[in-house]
């Protein structure tokens, strides 16, 4: 199968409050007595979308989403308080407590892979399997990669409308210039940033355009969120020590896990996903032709969904 399942209702949505200013948004989908699968969406600070759900087969899978702090359905919007790496793990371990899950299969693409990675390496033992696309390890080089100098000579029209909101005695540090504007009380160049920030993002995501990719990256309340909660993680190296993920892999030995990965990807290069994987031998890489790194990309899209399939296989629920 390559195509995604069905549109599905959920079974039931809740809010978590997780802490005195933060209560999160979740969902639950599928099968009741299925796998336990926990979608982790990208950003940080993208939220789920309806076709996250479709993704894993309903009859096998007892699917739960949730909008991470300061997005998507999330209050208090687009919040930088008490919103780190560390409380997001925190976050998935009181929705497993909360939804009484044992072990679960978890999912992610972009930095929903760094947060799969981190959480899996934290709590190895509450993983059955692990589902990782687009691979971002939130290394410093990463991040100038997509954000100073890399991918903007493979875009360069692009770049200049990405640039143009920042003056030129301040280009040296885009990620350090753009953090000012989008933390700061002028609302104007809040919004400004917000949204050139977001374009970059969404122009440079698919092989060929989306106009789907475009029309959500470009709603100014998620284009507020993604730019300013991504700016605020890669302003503290998505608060983990450089290489982090890598260096901890061999805490996942045990826990089967799927890789995959655009071959054209400009956001996150192919050489991330390639590295996870020569780490961590149990895992299975899949490399998609003709695929940028979204996760609505046709290629993607059936990889995530065979990925999901050969998941229950591995865990013996196929039938």
């Amino acid at each position: 199968m390559s195509e995604l399942y069905p549109p599905i209702h959920e079974n039931s949505h809740f809010y978590l409050k997780v802490d005195d200013i933060h209560e999160i948004y979740v969902e639950e989908c599928g099968n009741r007595d299925g796998i336990p699968v926990i979608f982790l969406h990208g950003g940080p600070g993208a939220g789920c979308e309806l076709y996250h759900r479709q993704l894993f087969d309903p009859e096998k899978y007892r699917i739960i989403l949730f909008d991470q702090r300061g997005c998507g359905r999330s209050n208090p919007h687009a919040s930088l308080e008490n919103n780190t790496t560390q409380h997001l793990i925190s976050d998935i371990e009181k929705i497993r407590e909360e939804m009484g899950v044992e072990k679960w299969v978890v999912a992610g693409g972009s930095w929903g892979s760094t947060l799969a990675l981190a959480y899996a390496e934290t709590h190895p033992k509450n993983v059955l399997g692990l589902i990782v696309r687009g691979i971002f390890l939130a290394t410093q080089k990463e991040i100038n990669w997509f954000y100073q100098e890399g991918a903007s000579q493979i875009f360069p029209d692009y770049w200049q409308d990405f640039i143009q909101v920042i003056p030129e005695n301040e280009r040296d540090n885009l990620l350090l210039a753009y953090h000012k504007r989008l933390t700061g009380d002028n609302e104007i160049a809040r919004m400004g940033a917000a949204k050139a920030w977001s374009l970059w993002e969404a122009r440079t995501a698919t092989l060929l355009p989306s106009a789907s990719v475009l029309k959500h990256f470009s709603d100014p309340r998620n284009a507020l969120s993604i730019a300013r909660i991504e700016a605020h993680y890669f302003m503290q190296n998505s608060f983990l020590e450089d290489n982090q993920l890598l260096n901890n892999v061999s805490r996942l030995k045990d826990i089967p896990g799927y890789i995959i990965h655009g071959r054209y990807d400009m956001i996150c290069p192919i050489k991330q996903a390639f590295d996870l994987h020569k780490a961590w031998p149990i895992s299975k890489l899949f490399i998609v032709q003709g695929s940028g790194h979204a996760a609505g990309e046709a290629g993607i899209t059936a990889a995530l969904i065979k990925a999901g399939n050969d998941m229950l296989k591995e865990l013996g629920n196929e039938g």
